[in-house]
C-alpha cells in the first residue's frame, strides 16, 4: 500500500535512517541533480515512506552538507566534487586523530570513557547476529554517531569540538555517511566489525595514554570510511558512469 503523505503517524528511527541511506545513494548516483529542488511527494512515492521520515532525512542530509536549505523552503542538492568528498573525510580523520591524541595526552574524563565503552558494548549486541536488519543497522548508526561525539567531548576542548561539528557538515564527512548498498551488502557486517575493533583500540590507546597510537588508529579508521565510500561509488548497482557521478558543474 502506498503511504499517505499527509499521515501524522510517528515513523520509526529505522524508517528515517533508511530514507537517509537511500537519499545519499541517489545523490551519489546523480539521480538527484545538483541544484535541483527536492520534491517531497516524489520521494514519498519513490522510497515508499511517509513525509515525516523523509523530512527528517532531508534535515540530516542538510546538516551533513549534502543539501542546502532554500530561502523559500525545502532543500536542493549542493554542488561538490569527488575531490571535495575525499578532502572532507581526510580532514575529519585529521581532526578526530588530533582529538583522541589530546584526550590521551592531556587526560580524559573517566565518566566519558565509561560511556564510550558502554556505547561499544551496545554496538557489539547489534553485531552479534549473522546479518543486520534495518532496525539493527539503524541502531548501529545512532550508537556510532554517539561514540564519535563522546570522543570529541573527551578532548575537553570546546574549540576542537566546534571544528569537528563543522567538518561533519561537509559532504560525506559524517562518521555515519553510509549508503543503502553498504547497509544491505554481504560485507556490511564484516566492515562494521573491523570498525568496531578500531573503536576499541582507540579507547585502549587513550586509556593507556598512548597519544600517537590513538591518533594513528583514528586516522586509519577514517581512511577505511574513504575506501568504503569509494567502493560504494563504483558499485554496479549505481549509475554506470562511475568516474563522473559525483562531479557537479557549477552554474
Amino acid at each position: 500500500m502506498r503511504p499517505n503523505p499527509d499521515t501524522d503517524e510517528q515513523p520509526t528511527h529505522s524508517q528515517s535512517v533508511k530514507a537517509q541511506l537511500r537519499l545519499r545513494e541517489m545523490i551519489l548516483a546523480g539521480e538527484l541533480p545538483s541544484g535541483s529542488r527536492i520534491a517531497e511527494l516524489t520521494l514519498v512515492d519513490k522510497l515508499g515512506v511517509s513525509r515525516t521520515p523523509i523530512r527528517t532525512a532531508l534535515m540530516k542530509l542538510g546538516q551533513e552538507g549534502l543539501l542546502e536549505a532554500l530561502n523559500n523552503g525545502g532543500y536542493a542538492v549542493r554542488t561538490f566534487t569527488e575531490h571535495d568528498v575525499s578532502d572532507a573525510i581526510e580532514l575529519r580523520g585529521t581532526l578526530e586523530g588530533l582529538a583522541v591524541r589530546l584526550a590521551a595526552e592531556r587526560g580524559y574524563s573517566p565518566e566519558l570513557l565509561a560511556q564510550a565503552k558502554t556505547c561499544l558494548d551496545q554496538i557489539d549486541q547489534f553485531l552479534s547476529t549473522d546479518s543486520l536488519n534495518d532496525e539493527a543497522f539503524s541502531a548501529y548508526v545512532a550508537h556510532n554517531e554517539r561514540f564519535h561525539a563522546l570522543l570529541a567531548q573527551m578532548t575537553g576542548s570546546a574549540l576542537l569540538q566546534r571544528e569537528l561539528e563543522r567538518v561533519i557538515g561537509l559532504p560525506f564527512a559524517s562518521p555515519s555517511s553510509f549508503v543503502i548498498g553498504q547497509a544491505n551488502s554481504a560485507k556490511a557486517r564484516d566492515m562494521l566489525i573491523i570498525a568496531q575493533d578500531q573503536h576499541r583500540q582507540v579507547l585502549a590507546a587513550i586509556e593507556q595514554r598512548e597519544g600517537a597510537r590513538a591518533e594513528a588508529i583514528m586516522r586509519e579508521h577514517c581512511r577505511m570510511a574513504q575506501r568504503n565510500l569509494n567502493e560504494a561509488m563504483r558499485s554496479p548497482d549505481l549509475h554506470p558512469m562511475t568516474s563522473v557521478r559525483l562531479i557537479r558543474r557549477k552554474t
